[in-house]
């Protein structure tokens, strides 16, 4: 539950960021964060990394942290918190997709209905803001290839999670993306102002929303394991739409709100095993 609320937050965070800092700024600020907090924990910073992994690792940071983390608040510049964080529910989805791809496997009946019931939902959603303009187009175009980045990356984390455990990999991974972000983080402070209220939000998000995050993630997987695991992430759309309302005074259609339920239901089903 700690996870849906930190992450379903983090959507919160980005709109307040960006009342002060431009996407880049954000994205910079929020990994340098997250990595500062991650390399603190003792067990993180054990592990050898095997050189041939390497590799591996550098196209996790970008897949996992750089390119969606970028994405993020890009998108928010044009589209609400709440349909963020709606549309990020579909990252189950992709990740079984992704995965029956790799693996060269035909999704099984209760994949298959979730990539519909998904698929259907994501429809809706964006039907909630058919009569805006095209930057909202865009923006849900942006959320939806970060979480085709997420899929992907859900994928080849599982091995080196196994091999290094979760800790070991995103204390590698954030730093890694951290200057894979700094061109277009440097390069974005010309055009960014200062508010205190954005500030707090971004440090925020990159120290709980990031760090802290990944170390509770990390625990969780290790001892429920990825399935039950990933179970923690449904209630992020749910989270997202509340804060939003609450916080910002967005309001949300009710036909994103049937939308968001078969997101949600949707990913369930993909990550769901056949028996």
């Amino acid at each position: 539950m700690s996870i849906s609320l930190i992450w379903g937050s983090s959507f919160l965070l980005i709109a307040v960021g960006l009342d002060a800092f431009e996407p880049g700024l954000i994205t910079l600020m929020r990994v340098a964060c997250g990595s500062a907090t991650v390399i603190l924990v003792p067990s993180a910073r054990r592990a050898k990394i095997d050189r041939d992994d390497w590799r591996i690792f550098v196209v996790l940071a970008a897949s996992w942290v750089a390119i969606p983390f970028t994405l993020f608040p890009i998108a928010q510049q044009w589209v609400s918190s709440g349909i963020t964080g709606m549309l990020n529910g579909f990252m189950p989805i992709m990740a079984a997709t992704i995965s029956s791809v790799l693996l060269r496997s035909r999704p099984g009946n209760k994949q298959l209905f979730g990539l519909f019931a998904g698929s259907i939902g994501v429809v809706f959603v964006g039907l909630s803001s058919a009569g805006d303009d095209d930057t909202a187009a865009l923006g849900m175009a942006l959320i939806l290839l970060a979480t085709v980045c997420y899929g992907f990356s859900a994928n080849i984390a599982t091995p080196l999670q196994h091999k290094y455990g979760s800790l070991v990999v995103f204390s590698r991974v954030l730093p890694i993306a951290t200057v894979m972000t700094l061109p277009f983080g440097l390069a974005s402070i010309p055009a960014s102002g200062f508010a205190w209220d954005s500030l707090v939000a971004v440090i925020v998000l990159g120290i709980i929303g990031t760090g802290l995050a990944y170390v509770i993630m990390g625990e969780i997987v290790g001892r429920a394991g990825p399935t039950r695991g990933s179970m923690v992430t449904y209630l992020i759309p749910v989270v997202a739409v509340l804060l939003g309302i609450m916080f910002l005074d967005e309001t949300i259609a009710a036909v994103a709100i049937i939308g968001m339920g078969l997101v949600i239901v949707g990913a369930f089903m993909a990550s769901r095993t056949e028996t």
